[in-house]
């Protein structure tokens, strides 16, 4: 009966706005986090995980509300006790969710612990099934917060995007580790440095390769200007692997603007002296 009533809420929520803001206002939120509670069946856990995620989706007032009724730590805790596969790639999902340009959710997330145990999720060996949701909450809860950018580095988690970058994956899977990338490297020098001196850079250079899919290219092209314009030892990694070329290759076949406006400003980063700040 849980499972049924988390499912007809999940189903409510794509429905629209008007039905997240419903579900919110008469108490939604809390009875999902509820269902997350120790001892409650994997099935029940699963259901309501997926309903808060397409609550909290695009909904910062949904988002605010499920961190006030403890969500944060609900999830965070489910994570924890570990699980299935399935549960635990639908509570990431859920996390990315609710931290995704939440700096208060961020925080909340952070405060209970989340760092780590999705770097621990993404070290486990297994499928793209949960490392693809968890390089995405990685990435929601790190973007733009320093604390948890540093709290991912501290818990040996800045590399692990990396090699969730190698040949194998699937393009889903290696554009939210390029996107994870970005969020810890962002305005952070010393996770930069951790990720270029792990292959990093030249990683995310190979995906530039001819082959590979147009939201790949874009996104890449997009974390290689970004980390290009923060640092001359970045600038100097991605020229010495190729980047240059490969970015040239992008501006020949850009299949939209953002790729082609991406890629030609990591290109002018790559031309300016390690002094030069980009324009």
């Amino acid at each position: 009966m849980l499972e049924e009533a988390a499912g007809a809420l999940a189903n409510l929520c794509v429905d629209g706005v008007r039905c997240r803001d419903s579900i919110r206002e008469c108490g939604g939120a809390a009875a999902l986090v509820g269902l997350l509670a120790p001892g409650g069946s994997a099935v029940v856990h699963r259901a309501a995980a997926v309903a808060l995620a397409n609550l909290c989706l695009y909904n910062s007032r949904n988002q605010d509300s499920v961190r006030e009724c403890g969500g944060a730590a609900a999830l965070v805790g489910l994570l924890k006790r570990g699980g299935s596969v399935r549960v635990l790639a639908e509570v990431a999902g859920a996390l990315a969710n609710l931290c995704a340009l939440n700096a208060c959710c961020q925080d909340s997330v952070g405060e209970c612990g989340g760092a780590a145990v999705l770097v621990r999720l993404l070290k486990v060996g297994g499928t793209d099934v949960h490392h693809a949701p968890a390089a995405a909450a990685l990435a929601s809860l790190c973007f733009d917060n320093a604390r948890n950018q540093d709290s991912v580095r501290e818990c040996g988690g800045a590399a692990v995007p990396v090699a969730l970058l190698a040949p194998g994956g699937t393009d889903e899977a290696r554009e939210l580790a390029a996107r994870t990338l970005c969020a810890l490297c962002s305005d952070n020098a010393q996770n930069r440095d951790i990720a270029r001196e792990c292959g990093g850079l030249a990683a995310l250079v190979g995906l530039l390769a001819p082959g590979g899919s147009a939201d790949l290219h874009q996104d890449v092209a997009g974390v290689l200007m970004g980390l290009t314009s923060e640092g001359g030892r970045s600038r100097e990694a991605v020229r010495a692997c190729g980047g240059a070329a490969a970015l040239e290759g992008v501006l020949a076949c850009a299949s939209s603007a953002a790729a082609h406006e991406w890629a030609a400003a990591a290109l002018r980063n790559l031309g300016l002296d390690d002094e030069q700040e980009p324009h």
